[in-house]
């Protein structure tokens, strides 16, 4: 009766459209009620739940990534990326993933960096010559680089939720991320040939190219501040992240004059708004994961994952194959929640690395963001050609999912690319 109850309602609630946080908190606050297990815990959950000091570094993030979106550091950094790659073939398409790489190292939600660099992107493409879909879908892909290269924000939520150091698994996404990147460049590569995309209207000359790389130089120092502090040990992610939103102030105010005190008001209001939804699913989640693991259903459904095998590999890819399919309908958020308390008994019985399958986690997370039905860097960049999520631009998003997933096939292989940094910098001991 009880898993019948936490999970059904969920469900139900999910299939018929129920947004996320309210079909979470629904389900869990509903078996609290039915079965008795205290009204007040609600109350204490909702609180627990999001006053964590890791947390807190969620808002200043988003709060950072809008500013220096406002403060239109990304220009400067596009510029020099497009003039590298000149008339080559698919070079607008390679520029474009290429600057997401980089703005996942400043910007740490998916949508955000598909709405950020989908407007310097896009219409270019499409002006040379790039189909429209092909262009929105090259965008929605590489934006799913900002949640596996630091910061991220889903690694802070796996993070605080595992009590694996979020600086380590920073660290620890940096060449799993570059790893996705180079896929799916050679993906629009091979696209951009079949279809003869070429490249943008000019290619720089050494002149202009290291003009270009003097005016990137504050979006080239950003991620240096942000996430150096963290790895040479100066400031946590959560004081990393208020830096990260003084380094913007400064570079938006004083550098390039954008951000003016009206553009501040809106980009507070734009954080409070994005904040609270992450917020109000953390703890929502965290009620559902309450309910069921008081009433036995986690540690059922965790006895029931731990028997399936005793090979850590292939207890990867089962995972791995749940999480890609989860994605097509849940949000990193809520998979990390409704998801980890079941299956970390497993990982700890197996013997599997948390850092290493957090960091192979938060890649399938990524894909599950292109991936249809709900695929929200797709309907973000959908809706800046003005169209709507069809077969069209499926077709040509799904061979990027493909090379995704074979690059989240290589990094559950090859555990090494995960855990170097980490090791390496002994912030983290396997």
């Amino acid at each position: 009766m009880a898993p019948l109850l936490v999970f059904g309602v969920f469900i139900v609630l999910i299939v018929i459209g129920v947004p996320i946080g309210i079909a979470l908190g629904t389900a869990g606050i509903g078996a609290i009620v039915t079965f008795d297990l205290g009204i007040p815990m609600i109350s204490r959950n909702f609180e627990a739940n999001i006053a964590k000091f890791p947390l807190i570094a969620i808002p200043f993030f988003i709060l950072a990534g809008t500013l220096m979106e406002k403060a239109r550091i990304v220009d400067g950094i596009s510029r020099f990326i497009m003039l590298i790659t000149g008339r080559r073939r698919g070079g607008l398409a390679i520029a474009g993933v290429i600057t997401c790489i980089f703005w996942g190292a400043v910007s740490g939600s998916g949508p955000a960096t598909a709405a950020a660099l989908g407007l310097v992107f896009i219409t270019p493409m499409i002006k040379q010559g790039y189909n429209k879909y092909f262009a929105a879908a090259t965008i929605a892909a590489g934006a799913g680089l900002s949640i596996i290269i630091p910061p991220s924000i889903a690694f802070i939520v796996y993070g605080n939720l595992t009590n694996v150091s979020v600086g380590a698994l920073f660290l620890g996404g940096i060449i799993p991320g570059i790893l996705v990147g180079i896929f799916l460049i050679l993906m629009v590569y091979i696209i951009s040939r079949k279809y003869d995309f070429r490249g943008s209207a000019e290619s720089g000359t050494p002149k202009e190219i290291f003009k270009a790389f003097l005016e990137s130089f504050w979006a080239l120092l950003a991620p240096v501040i942000i996430l150096g502090s963290i790895y040479a040990g100066i400031a946590t992610p959560t004081e990393s992240a208020i830096m990260g939103v003084f380094y913007a102030l400064f570079v938006g105010i004083f550098v390039y004059k954008t951000i003016t005190f009206d553009v501040i008001y809106k980009t507070l209001v734009e954080t409070v708004v994005g904040s609270a939804v992450v917020m109000f699913v953390v703890s929502m989640a965290g009620i559902f994961s309450w309910a069921a693991s008081t009433l036995g259903v986690i540690d059922a459904a965790a006895n029931l994952v731990s028997s399936l095998t005793t090979s850590k590999l292939v207890f990867m890819l089962l995972t791995m194959i749940v999480m890609l399919i989860a994605g097509m309908f849940l949000d990193a958020i809520s998979i990390t929640y409704v998801f980890m308390p079941i299956i970390m008994p497993a990982l700890t019985a197996l013997g599997i690395d948390p850092l290493y399958f957090g960091v192979c986690l938060v890649i399938a997370l990524a894909i599950g963001q292109i991936t249809p039905p709900v695929a929200v860097n797709l309907y973000v960049t959908a809706n800046l050609i003005k169209s709507n999520i069809n077969d069209e631009m499926v077709r040509f998003v799904l061979p990027m999912v493909l090379v995704a997933v074979l690059a989240l096939a290589v990094v559950v292989l090859i555990p090494d690319l995960s855990l170097l940094l980490p090791v390496m910098s002994r912030l983290y001991t396997p």
